[in-house]
């Protein structure tokens, strides 16, 4: 795929910098991999002080639904 040199430049894609699509109701979103990681790390956080956040508590929670 091929972006405008303004867009990487603003974007700071250098050398064929990676990027990620999403497909959502409107269209296409594309994000830099350093969005996507902020992204993600702020949706993780809203979450960080739940205690069933844990990898230990969705484990326990999958084997409960598995019947072990």
């Amino acid at each position: 795929m091929s972006l405008p040199a303004s867009i990487r430049k603003r974007l700071g894609l250098v050398g064929g910098g990676a990027v990620l699509l999403e497909e959502t109701e409107d269209g296409v979103v594309l994000r830099t991999v350093h969005q996507a990681v902020a992204r993600a790390q702020a949706i993780a956080k809203k979450y960080a002080g739940h205690p069933d956040a844990s990898v230990d508590a969705f484990l326990a929670g999958r084997r409960t639904d598995s019947g072990e």
